[in-house]
């Protein structure tokens, strides 16, 4: 992706301007990459892929994808569609996929499958991050055994000094009608963060880069998956790639330091 697009300017963490080769070589040096996007905004999507096949050469074929559009418990099914077995509308119709699944994350599954690569469906199902929100962390206690396969080792530890955390603390949103207390609304968002980062800690391997895509909060000032799984496996390399809408022709101070590297994406 030419950095001269003008709905999309990548930068390092420190504001300096930065080409797309240059950045994968420098990622290709992490264990793990958290790419941080903004949901649906077409030329971060774009710059995903590219990086994601940079990322491909740069590590010679060792390379393995995840992403959080797809939960835990539609593995089986992603493992069915890389191996051949069923075709991607058995993949749609079977597995949770996002309404822009077609334009925007199935281009990185038909990269997986045209290089043989694995691809990780690591984030907590749905229902059992909605019933986080509702009823709180302790409601995961009744999941069954099988429930618990797709959910990050018990109990979660929620820091409200993680980046990210606090602030959420003073949000309180509606859910199907009814308010959610903000410290349920957080600890969803930690099901889900600690949930990621415990999937993508277990493909982590000397071999291979593991590539995650995520919203960009889940990654932003090395919080959320980032501050999860550095806790699990002390020691990873990992990188961040955050976005932010903004200007591309200029770099916001307040935006130092919240990535390895910050994609700027126009706002219209």
């Amino acid at each position: 992706m030419s950095q001269a697009n003008e709905a999309l300017r990548l930068f390092d963490g420190d504001g300096r301007p930065a080409e797309l080769p240059a950045a994968a070589e420098r990622l290709a040096g992490a264990d793990v990459v958290l790419f941080g996007e903004l949901h649906g905004k077409r030329p971060v999507h774009a710059l995903e892929l590219d990086l994601a096949r940079a990322l491909l050469r740069a590590r010679q074929g060792g390379l393995a994808l995840g992403a959080e559009m797809l939960e835990a418990d539609d593995q089986l099914v992603v493992d069915e569609y890389l191996g051949g077995l069923i075709p991607h509308r058995h993949l749609v119709a079977e597995a949770k996929v996002w309404e822009n699944h077609e334009t925007d994350y199935r281009p990185l599954l038909d990269l997986a499958l045209e290089n043989g690569l694995r691809f990780v469906a690591t984030n907590v199902p749905r229902r059992y991050a909605n019933l986080v929100a509702r009823q709180g962390l302790q409601a995961l206690g009744r999941l069954s055994e099988e429930g618990r396969r797709y959910v990050a080792p018990l109990p979660i530890h929620v820091d409200l000094d993680a980046p990210g955390y606090r602030a959420m603390l003073r949000m309180s949103l509606p859910m199907g009608g009814m308010p959610v207390a903000p410290e349920n609304l957080v600890a969803a968002q930690a099901v889900k963060d600690a949930t990621m980062a415990y999937f993508i800690s277990r493909e982590i391997s000397p071999e291979r880069l593991f590539l995650h895509v995520n919203g960009t909060f889940h990654s932003d000032d090395r919080g959320g998956i980032c501050w999860y799984l550095e806790r699990l496996r002390p020691g990873v390399r990992v990188m961040t790639v955050a976005s932010v809408l903004g200007d591309p022709a200029a770099f916001d101070a307040g935006w130092r330091g919240r990535g390895d590297f910050v994609a700027v994406a126009a706002e219209s």
